[in-house]
């Protein structure tokens, strides 16, 4: 046996992996499998050494039989590139001694061969859906010596044991998509055994490419030709296509809905379709397009005012049924003729992703999805049980599901989520057809488009996939993931938790994204990035880049929106401290980039760096504008600074994405990153839709200007002397002449127990002419950290008190800041507790703040889900398919222990910020939870009144915008000092995230005020 084949350590367990991934089992751990046995289900090529084995693949032929799948020749193919990419060699296709035979069981005359003459078991494997079988065979065939043998059940099984390997070599599933070039290696060896990545958990498992006007839409046509149609050179080709096939199949996944956004996919390139079939790939159509017709067919022909299906033109089966049901048969019978693989979808809702023209009777929709079936059996000749179909409840179809309508029961019925990654509906009882998700990393619509960057938080994605799988959603799960490029860490964790959930538990999550480091980007800094995508996720999940320029608020019952401020606060230096955190996070984004070797600079930038720099940048671009706006309406000398700040920022947006279309990968990209992300609610400037479209005119996205627009003000050369105080600028106070009513300057009160940011006086100028000030204090115990100095633009004075020397209970006290012929009194007002002895979380300011995680004690099983809340973990009970509870005694509960020094008698109120979820569990009504202080009564909440997440209000668009829901109970304090604050269990799939009790101090804010002090 040739030494090149074995190495000279040939051991089962070599210690480096396929692309330093650990040998972690996706389904049962075992050892190599003894023949008549199951093959070992590994990770994906966690076969695969760069150290020892039995076999090469260094120069090794990949030899497939040209009678199989044309799928599989295609893809032995790929392997042989990957092979050459990473060993530099490239593999021949011709038979040799020690080659790599690919093919699948039942289709290749190649490994049939084998399997008959008892070289290779194929049990486990055989007759199963998509599964593959990677092993080493010893003198398969005359003339070979060693054999890597890569067998699949069907097409797919086979395509997905190919990329298996060239994954554990080091190839990136994203090699094309974003520049990953592989390390190179030496050595590249399979170890013993017989292996296997198990049989899909999800049967079909699928992205959705879609909103992909300007980015997808301005760069493919550009980069692979325009579409083909008459008139649409916009339209997407085969040649464009089969990129999104192949990274599809490399992270198998095996379903596509092709892009709509006045793109029609089977007119766009004939060849589109035989292309899907040349590689496996499943077609369906998005929830708008029934009966393999995507709507733009419709637009183009039909309803261009000509209907050539002998109707009038109108979609819509009240007033122009015949002509529809022939359009009908026509995309079923293009399905026939060409013979490729579909999914049909039932049903019918409005032009436009819209609801039915026709109105929502039951009656309709029964007789449009009978009609559609019958055509089904028609054009095929089989029954339609035979060809696969699914219905999708998407927003307002949901509810004819609610009002008892049911598809036959082997249609596959697709559950959604609400647009913005919180499920509606869990599947209520077993069903032939099964059930399927349909799932956003990408939206247009109400509340506003989020369409720029990854916006995904993993372990919220985790939570909700998770309860798919445990509610038993297995038929057919598909994401909308926008432009696809942007959206590839959630679109490859999405498919690879479709493919086998177990393998992935809240506990692996950072191995996950380690693991997608380390593919990506090499070992020595994938501990680090994945460190930085999970902070990454976490603040991007605070709120979308989309939405930094919204405040929603409510007056009177009625939800505001305010698109000319920020959604987070001056007080407590909110704003400050958020934009601060990205500003770290850019460094550190910055710091990987320039440790990273040269040759992976271009894909860090594409799959983090971009996002993050240009994120980081955002919120100080955000920062300044708001600064600006406050400072201008103030007077202060700062003004145009901020707004040259405001402007270097939206320069630096600008230049970034000049960046990645002209620098990266030699100007491959050049035009994909334009997408605005920063103009939103400029109703002035492109209209009415203005609040949650992008913008755009005539259908054509504007280049981003600054919205609000910056101010910039004339001063006066003299000197002025201006005062702001912490926690007045939300309302833009100033003194001696801003303050509304004559109001006086008033510090929040001042507490031993605190942990808000300290207090702190700002002193600015109005004029061009430094002055000089002074600040007098009352009191001994109050301190100023800068109590004299030179005031050129302003000057923050942080204000401090010594508790040494403050009186018990309450005090005030006045400091006097005077510069520039004026002066202005500024009140100090303590709050010091009595001697006894606090516990839990301390009140101080009016109010305490808890970190749902931090519960002194629970009753029942809770699940706490680091990182998934706006600003840490968050707590949920468990498991997900719990029954509901009624809250009480010893019931499910987490219980926080706080001091108050509220009066007996006095009225507080309880926020809880939760995870904005939906009433999705099956047969119940609401979403609840119950609160109680003290031996007080259980208040009990549903946290989805008032919301409609099937169509979009006001409410739910407050919800979904700021990623919580905020609820409020109020309660009586029966006792000053310790007590429990109990969090009880009545739905499971809550996620607490926070708890605030308001005694009379609570400021506003976006996040909440920083945790209380424990003792």
């Amino acid at each position: 046996m040739s030494s090149a084949h074995v190495s000279r350590r040939t051991v089962v367990g070599g210690t480096v992996l396929g692309a330093g991934l650990a040998a972690l089992p996706v389904g049962t751990p075992g050892t190599a499998s003894a023949a008549g046995e199951g093959p070992l289900v590994t990770d994906p090529g966690a076969y695969v050494s760069f150290t020892d084995g039995v076999f090469s693949l260094v120069g090794a032929p990949v030899v497939v039989s040209p009678e199989d799948h044309p799928g599989v020749v295609r893809v032995a193919g790929d392997l042989r590139e990957d092979l050459a990419r990473v060993t530099g060699v490239r593999p021949g296709a011709a038979l040799g001694r020690f080659p790599v035979l690919l093919g699948t069981i039942g289709r290749s005359p190649l490994i049939d061969g084998l399997v008959r003459s008892g070289k290779l078991d194929v049990t486990g494997v055989r007759g199963k859906w998509e599964t593959s079988l990677q092993t080493v065979v010893d003198r398969p065939l005359p003339g070979v010596e060693r054999a890597f043998v890569i067998a699949g059940s069907d097409l797919r099984g086979t395509v997905f044991g190919a990329y298996d390997v060239s994954y554990g070599i080091g190839v990136s599933p994203w090699h094309w998509w974003d520049d990953v070039p592989p390390a190179r290696r030496d050595a590249v060896w399979v170890k013993a055994g017989r292996f296997t990545q198990g049989t899909p958990v999800v049967r079909y498992r699928g992205i959705f490419v879609n909103d992909e006007n300007p980015a997808l839409g301005t760069w493919a046509p550009a980069y692979f030709g325009p579409g083909k149609a008459p008139g649409h050179p916009g339209g997407f080709n085969a040649d464009f296509y089969a990129k999104v096939f192949e990274v599809l199949l490399r992270l198998k996944g095996n379903y596509l809905w092709p892009a709509v956004w006045g793109r029609a996919f089977a007119e766009d390139d004939p060849e589109n379709h035989r292309r899907a079939a040349e590689y496996g790939v499943v077609i369906g159509t998005s929830h708008e397009a029934p009966m393999m017709r995507g709507i733009e067919e419709w637009n183009r022909h039909a309803g261009s005012g000509t209907d050539p299906y002998g109707g009038n033109g109108a979609w819509s089966y009240r007033r122009n049924a015949e002509a529809v049901r022939r359009y009908w048969r026509a995309g079923i019978q293009r399905m026939v003729d060409q013979d490729f693989e579909g999914v049909v979808t039932l049903g019918m809702r409005g032009n436009g992703d819209t609801g039915l023209p026709d109105g929502d009777g039951i009656e309709l929709m029964q007789q449009i999805i009978a009609d559609q079936r019958r055509i089904i059996e028609e054009v095929t000749g089989r029954p339609a049980s035979e060809t696969p179909q699914v219905w999708t409840l998407y927003k307002e179809v949901q509810r004819y599901w609610d009002r008892g309508l049911r598809a036959p029961d082997d249609v596959t019925v697709v559950l959604t989520d609400d647009n913005w990654g919180n499920i509606r509906k869990h599947p209520d009882g077993p069903r032939a057809g099964g059930y399927g998700l349909y799932y956003h990393f990408d939206y247009v619509g109400a509340g506003r488009n989020y369409k720029w960057v990854d916006t995904a938080n993993l372990r919220n994605v985790w939570d909700q996939l998770h309860q798919a799988h445990a509610y038993g959603n297995h038929g057919l799960w598909v994401a909308n993931v926008g432009d696809l490029k942007g959206n590839e860490l959630p679109t490859e964790f999405f498919l690879t938790y479709a493919w086998n959930p177990a393998a992935w538990p809240l506990e692996r999550l950072g191995a996950w994204e380690e693991r997608y480091a380390r593919q990506n980007f090499g070992d020595a800094q994938a501990r680090r990035i994945a460190s930085l995508l999970a902070a990454y996720g976490r603040l991007q999940a605070r709120r979308k880049p989309e939405l930094l320029n919204r405040r929603i608020t409510e007056s009177a019952g009625t939800v505001v929106n305010d698109d000319q401020r920020s959604p987070y606060y001056f007080a407590h230096r909110e704003l400050e401290r958020v934009t601060a955190e990205w500003r770290e996070l850019g460094r550190r984004a910055q710091d990987i980039e320039r440790r990273l070797p040269a040759r992976l600079r271009d894909a860090w930038f594409e799959l983090a760096g971009y996002a993050v720099t240009a994120t980081a940048n955002l919120y100080e671009l955000r920062e300044a504008e708001f600064t600006n706006l406050l400072h201008a309406r103030q007077g202060r000398s700062t003004a145009d600074d901020l707004a040259a700040r405001a402007e270097a920022a939206l320069a630096r947006d600008l230049a970034l994405a000049e960046r990645f279309g002209s620098a990266v990968a030699g100007g491959k990209w050049r035009g994909f990153q334009t997408q605005p992300h920063i103009d939103y609610g400029d109703v002035d400037r492109y209209g009415p839709d203005a609040g949650w479209q992008q913008p755009e005119k005539d259908g054509v996205a504007l280049p981003d200007v600054l919205f609000p627009a910056v101010r910039r003000i004339e001063v006066p050369q003299a000197a002025e002397l201006g005062v702001s105080v912490d926690g007045a600028e939300d309302a833009g106070e100033w003194w001696p002449g801003g303050a509304a009513g004559g109001r006086e300057a008033v510090l929040p009160s001042f507490s031993p127990c605190q942990t808000r940011p300290q207090q702190y006086v700002e002193i600015f100028n109005r004029g061009r002419t430094p002055f000089t000030y002074e600040v007098r204090t009352s009191a001994p115990w109050l301190r100023v950290d800068r109590p004299s100095g030179r005031v050129e633009q302003q000057v923050r004075l942080e204000v401090g008190v010594d508790w040494s020397r403050a009186p018990t209970g309450r005090a005030e006290a006045t400091l006097t800041v005077t510069g520039a012929g004026s002066s202005v009194p500024v009140r100090c007002v303590t709050e010091r507790p009595s001697s006894r002895a606090p516990r839990g979380f301390v009140e101080a300011g009016g109010y305490v703040a808890i970190d749902a995680e931090h519960h002194h004690r629970a009753v029942g099983p809770w699940r706490r889900i680091d990182g998934i809340g706006r600003t840490g973990a968050g707590v949920t009970p468990w498991p997900v398919t719990a029954a509901r509870r009624t809250p009480g005694g010893s019931s499910p509960h987490l219980e926080y222990e706080v001091t108050l020094l509220a009066e007996p008698g006095t009225e507080v109120t309880v926020w809880a910020h939760l995870s904005p979820r939906n009433a999705a569990l099956p047969r119940t009504t609401g979403l609840r939870y119950g609160i109680s202080l003290d031996d007080g009564p259980v208040r009990t909440v549903d946290i989805t009144a008032g919301a409609d997440d099937g169509a979009l209000n006001a409410v739910w668009a407050r919800h979904t915008s700021d990623n919580i829901n905020a609820t409020a109970t109020r309660h009586t304090v029966t006792r000053a000092g310790a007590q429990p604050l109990r969090f009880w269990m009545v739905d499971p799939t809550v996620v607490l995230q926070r708890l605030l009790i308001d005694t009379g101090g609570l400021p506003a804010s976006y996040l909440g005020p920083l945790e209380s002090r424990r003792v």
